[in-house]
């Protein structure tokens, strides 16, 4: 834990009592703060009641003694309408900040120039940050990760001169975060998301600007305008900027680009600076960076740790042995060709999409509680399907539309379980040669089955590892 001292003799209030917001809570009470906690649910009010943090009823409490509002991410501060809490904080004029506000006041208290990486955008954070995160260990570093991934950023270990910090941010930790200030700050893209908590694109857009602003060095995709426009500002005005591409050959900067390898064609991320172009690492052979959307994450992971000294064949040695995230194109493993990859995070027909990319002969297993749209998007991609295993409620709407395409031969599975057997008999069965996948990738919420896409996905883990022959990734 990071014991958050900042705010040592002083008192503050704390609405939302989840994970990060209990963290949180200890955090400010190790470094002498007195912590006046809320939440409108009652469970987390009695969770964190169990671990000694003080309740006071917010509603009711006077505002004009409070140092600091600090408010967990995931209530709304702007859109669709401030939450109360804020309302209160902002008539008694006490500012409102989070949880990544805290790391950063007190990273400039005890170690100033303790390197911190942030990465933000709209997807492909996550696994940057953990591909960032494994590199920088596979070089012997000293490396906490945490923030929007999962673990609380006050939960790892306080910021030293010899410790780097990955830190993935939301929009929502970046606006309660007026102080951030990374060694390196990552934007990787931007599309429409989370417009219901910020109102426009153009204001969403805005907050993650903040994270490249403030850097030291910037990071910045450009294979969207938005953040081409974020790219140009950063360079106008004379800091240090890192322009990265998983779709085209830059000038200056590090991208991917396609070539012929031992193997046949592979995708080799590359430098570029004052002319001199450079071979960083090639992607051949790595499962868990497969696909085009991985591209601009390696690009984006190589220009970090470039940044933070790593040199090109620790970058390349660490995206050999990276394993990839959980639930997220997870290859668990094979049966000879067959490879069995798990992507149960894909809860929309746009998540999806990346899938279905990334292999030439896909059984599909699809399906749950669907979202709007359903799958119409990705009609494009249905010559990739080899055969589709429709599961959960969404069975009838997904079957209607592969009857009016016409072009993939499907089954209603029902269950996860029966479809991946379904797949595995008809994959197995395929004559040829070369890699074809049985792919989970639901297009779908998961709540008609199971609790949350990660039960899902540990569901279809231990289906896959009970297969006769089946060999986990990594072994043989």
């Amino acid at each position: 834990m990071t014991p958050v001292t900042v705010f040592a003799g002083r008192k503050v209030a704390l609405f939302g009592l989840g994970g990060s917001g209990i963290v949180t809570a200890l955090s400010l009470m190790a470094g002498g703060a007195e912590v006046a906690a809320w939440d409108d649910t009652e469970k987390s009010r009695e969770r964190a009641a169990a671990q000694g943090i003080g309740l006071v009823d917010l509603a009711a409490a006077d505002w004009s003694g409070f140092a600091a509002l600090v408010l967990a991410p995931g209530v709304p501060l702007t859109h669709p309408q401030p939450h109360w809490t804020v309302d209160k904080a902002r008539a008694a004029g006490v500012e409102i900040i989070g949880d990544i506000e805290l790391f950063f006041r007190e990273r400039a208290k005890i170690a100033p120039r303790a390197p911190v990486v942030c990465i933000t955008g709209t997807n492909g954070k996550s696994t940057t940050t953990a591909l960032i995160a494994h590199v920088l260990r596979q070089a012997g570093r000293d490396v906490q990760m945490g923030g929007n991934i999962g673990t609380a950023v006050l939960a790892l270990e306080p910021p030293t001169e010899g410790r780097i910090h990955v830190i993935e941010c939301s929009t929502f930790q970046i606006d309660l975060a007026p102080s951030i200030a990374p060694s390196v700050g990552i934007q990787m893209n931007l599309t429409p998301d989370h417009l219901d908590r910020h109102g426009t694109l153009e204001a969403y857009a805005a907050i993650k600007e903040r994270l490249v602003t403030a850097a030291d060095i910037a990071v910045i995709g450009v294979d969207d305008d938005p953040s081409r426009q974020m790219a140009e500002r950063r360079a106008q005005s004379g800091r240090p900027l890192v322009r990265i591409s998983g779709e085209n050959l830059l000038e200056q900067g590090v991208f991917a680009e396609a070539g012929d390898g031992p193997g046949g064609r592979e995708t080799r991320i590359v430098t570029v600076r004052d002319g001199a172009k450079r071979l960083v690492a090639s992607l051949a052979g790595i499962g868990s960076l497969r696909g085009s959307h991985n591209a601009q994450n390696a690009a984006a992971a190589a220009a970090a740790c470039a940044a933070l000294d790593l040199d090109d064949g620790e970058i390349a040695a660490g995206f050999r042995s990276y394993p990839g995230l959980p639930h997220r194109m997870e290859e668990l493993g094979r049966i000879g060709r067959v490879v069995f990859i798990n992507d149960s995070q894909a809860t929309n027909a746009d998540s999806t999409e990346k899938a279905l990319t990334s292999f030439g002969e896909i059984f599909w297993i699809l399906g749950g509680k669907a979202k709007a749209g359903g799958i119409e998007s990705l009609r494009r991609y249905f010559p990739n399907i080899a055969r589709a295993y429709l599961i959960g409620a969404a069975s009838d709407l997904f079957a209607a539309t592969f009857d009016d395409d016409g072009r993939v031969a499907y089954e209603r599975s029902v269950t996860l379980d029966r479809a991946l057997a379904d797949a595995a008999r008809d994959a197995l069965a395929k004559p040829g040669e070369g890699e074809i996948a049985v792919l989970l990738s639901p297009a779908c919420a998961s709540y008609d089955q199971f609790p949350n896409f990660e039960v899902r996905g540990e569901a279809f883990r231990q289906l896959v590892q009970a297969l006769p022959g089946f060999v986990p990734f990594g072994r043989g």
